[in-house]
Order: structure tokens, then sequence, then C-alpha cells
């Protein structure tokens, strides 16, 4: 038995990782300069999966421009966007009477973990399995649980799902939205209610048919379910702080996979450069004099390092960008056509043509084609040393990851002096005027600007005595 048939699942709203997905298809999102449901689908089809089915719904087009250069690909529209379990039911016509790999299209993963589902799920014969992670830090009550027991089969140990619960007060491990599924499952998903059951009591799921309310159908009956660890990391894109967590962890993993310098034809590094770690470099990019690199850099084509830029930590930098004049870049994904310039110091991601052209200190994720004036500030550090909490869907989170980061949304800019105080959100098409301190969220579509009030009385030489 093998898997050779993948359905992303790709239509969702995306509306609690605003300020990214109210304007985009946050499937689409860019992880490491990859849109995230692209690069899903090049992993999958690394794996073996040789036909892939993609659903889509909100911003569709979104999805089939990124994707139309993939061959094998299939796109089906789900009518109405109502959960992830008719997602795969509206998709199950392009499947064949054959086991088939169920992956949500906004999860950022290693290709190993597809390699081991599909590996572990066929070695064992069963009718489905699920990927499961560890919570770690993490609040069980921001995700779909599910329980697993381990037991010795024949000299193996092996892995089941015993049972889900959703946005539970405990748990051990989360479901990452990566099934593997026999025919004999799909009654199971024909089955499900369009709710989750299976919640703490006094919990309030939405009314939406989600997989894994199938799973836990499939466990009352005693069927066979899988539980397969995922190994290295996984992130589920959800909230705006995953975009940050998916692409350092996404950059730092790129990063162990070079071994060795590669400089392609036309790129230059110049002998009054520090190199002092493992550098990658496109075609026609230059490293220039008195730039200091200390990490691993995976720079694209045609950029300009220059002029005593610093660069620290795992950075991956697209294509056609300048960074120059003793600039201070951390651990960051820069996008394409952006520019970091004089004195500006950065740490996080940039979307493609975001412009620090001058001194400001930017920490967190910055939205396409921004614009950060002189002087502009992002506060990291709370004077009580403590994690801001974050309102997602009428709901307080504590990020477990870039809690006190500054998360900007698309087209937006700012002006001379700007303060954004730690962990605040600025919606797409928005303003932060010049000498604003900004304390609370900024709604997309708005302009903020400090009101200043002026004193004027006469003044002369009268006042020194003359």
């Amino acid at each position: 038995m093998e898997i050779k048939t993948a359905i992303v699942l790709a239509a969702g709203l995306g509306r609690k990782v605003w300020p990214y997905g109210e304007f985009r298809q946050k499937c689409t999102l860019p992880v490491a300069n990859t849109p995230i449901v692209r690069r899903v689908v090049e992993n999958l089809i690394e794996v073996g999966c040789e036909r892939i089915v993609v659903v889509v719904g909100h911003y569709a087009q979104q999805v089939r421009g990124t994707l139309a250069d993939i061959p094998n690909v299939t796109f089906v529209t789900q009518h109405p966007v109502d959960g992830t379990s008719s997602a795969v039911l509206s998709a199950l016509a392009y499947v064949e009477n054959e086991p088939f790999l169920v992956v949500y299209g906004d999860i950022v993963t290693i290709p190993d973990n597809f390699r081991t589902i599909i590996k572990e799920f066929c070695r064992h014969n069963v009718e489905a399995a699920a990927l499961v992670q560890p919570l770690g830090n993490e609040d069980p009550s921001d995700w779909l649980c599910g329980s697993i027991n381990t037991k010795e089969v024949e000299g193996n140990s092996v892995t089941k799902l015993t049972g889900i619960e959703g946005h539970p007060r405990g748990g051990s491990h989360r479901l990452c939205g990566v099934y593997a599924f026999g025919p004999t499952a799909t009654p199971y998903l024909l089955r499900n209610p369009g709710i989750v059951t299976r919640v703490p009591v006094g919990g309030m799921p939405p009314p939406e048919s989600e997989i894994a309310q199938s799973m836990q159908l499939m466990v009352d009956d005693d069927r066979e379910v899988l539980a397969i660890q995922a190994e290295g990391f996984l992130v589920d894109v959800d909230k705006p702080w995953h975009v940050l967590e998916a692409n350092n962890r996404l950059v730092d993993y790129l990063a162990t996979q070079i071994t060795e310098d590669q400089i392609a034809a036309g790129a230059k590094i110049s002998d009054a450069a520090e190199i002092n770690g493992r550098v990658v470099l496109g075609k026609n990019s230059v490293i220039g004099p008195r730039v200091v690199v200390n990490g691993t850099l995976i720079a694209g084509a045609n950029n300009n390092i220059t002029n005593g830029a610093i660069l620290h930590g795992n950075i991956l930098v697209g294509d056609q960008c300048r960074i120059s004049d003793y600039c201070d870049v951390g651990s960051t994904a820069i996008g394409n056509r952006c520019i970091i310039g004089h004195g500006a110091e950065m740490s996080g991601v940039l979307f493609d043509k975001v412009y620090l052209y001058h001194y400001c200190e930017m920490s967190g994720v910055f939205g396409c084609a921004t614009d950060i004036g002189a002087a502009t500030v992002c506060g990291t550090l709370r004077f009580d040393d403590g994690d801001t909490p974050m309102r997602v869907e009428g709901r307080y989170e504590v990020p477990s990851y870039g809690a006190n980061a500054t998360y900007m949304g698309d087209y937006c800019r700012t002006g001379v002096n700007a303060i954004i105080m730690p962990g605040r959100r600025i919606g797409s098409y928005s303003v932060v005027g010049p000498g604003v301190i900004l304390y609370d969220d900024v709604p997309s579509k708005t302009m903020i600007m400090a009101k200043q009030e002026l004193v004027s009385k006469p003044w002369g030489p009268e006042r020194y005595g003359w």
C-alpha cells in the first residue's frame, strides 16, 4: 500500500491571523519568501505524492495563482466554507478508491514529517493516522488536542489516538492538521455532525465540520487510528505571531542544510568583508567592503550588501535588495526588493518591498510595500519584563512566541519618530503618523496622528537686557 494522492485545504477565512489575513488568503503568506501553501505542495511532491487536490474558497484566486505553474494540481472550490471535513468531502470525487493524505495548507514543517506519516500508515496497514505534536509550553485551550497511548506490539512501539478534545483545559499533544486515510474512513467523514462534540463542560464549539470529530467517530467504533509524533518543528500558522515563528524556525532549518559556501555566477565577496559563517550568494549579488556576517547568510540574486552592514544570526534574503550603510540585521527573513539603509536595525520578517531607509529599530513582521519613517522605534521590552497579551477574536491570549514584537500589515507607513509599544498590531492600509506613541492596535485603513498643542509668545533681544 502507498499514498500517491494528497488533499490540501486552503479555503479558510484566516480571521485570527489579522493583520495578515484580511486582504490575503492566509495560506499564501510568505514563509522564507515562499507562500506557505506552495511549500506544502512542493514538499508533498518531494515525498512521492503524484496528484494534489487543493480545496479553495476564501480568496481562491490567490491560491490558484500561487500554484498555477505546478503540474498535476487540481483545484476544487468549497461552497460554503464550513469546515475541514466537508472540505475533504468536496475533493473526494478526484480521489479514486485509494488511500490519501490530508494536509492543512497553513502549516510549516519539514518534509520528513510528511514522509513519516505516509511510511507508518502504510507499514501498520491502519484505516487512519494523525500527526500529533507535544504541546510544550503552548496552552491546550488554544488547540484541538488528542489523547494518545503507546503499546509494545511484537517488539515495536505503536502509538494510537485514543480520543480528541476541542480546546481542553489540559492535554499533552495537539493535532497538527496532517492526516492519512484509507478508503474505509470515508463514511466517518460523511457522518461528521458539523460540530465538535468532544469539548470540556461549558466549552462552546462553532458549528463547523472538523476532521478531528471524524477521527473521534472512528475511535468510538474501535477503528485503529495511528498517532505519529512530529519531529523537528511544525508551526500551524493560526495567529500573527505564528508568522514570525514559522519564518524563524524555517530559516534556521534551511541554515542547517548549508554545509559549504555557494557563490553563483557573477556574485562577489569583497576582500574587505568579514565572513564568519556560511554564505549562499545568488547570481550577481555583491557583499561589499566592511560588511560583517556572523552566521549563515542565504541571499538570492542581484542583492547589494555593502558599506559596513552588520548581519548576525541566520538570515535569508530574497532578490534585488539593498542592505547597506552600517545597518544592523539580526535573524531575519527579508523579502524581495527591500531596502535596509543607514543605521537601521531589524530583526524578524520583511515581506516584499519594505523600506527601512534611515535610522530605525524594527522587530516583528512587516507587510508588503510598507515604508518605515526615519527614527521609528518598536519597543520590545516592557517595564514589568512581561509578555503582552493580544486580543484575538474577542479573546485575550499571551503568545508563547513573539509576544512583544510588532505586527504590521501590508501597505502601511510610519512617520518620523513614531514609537510603537511592545506587542502592537497595525492593520493593512494604515498610517502611524510622526511623533505618535502607539499604545493600542490600529484597525485596517486607519490613520493615527498626534495632536500637538503649541504656545506662542513674544521673544527677542529685550529678553536678554538689550
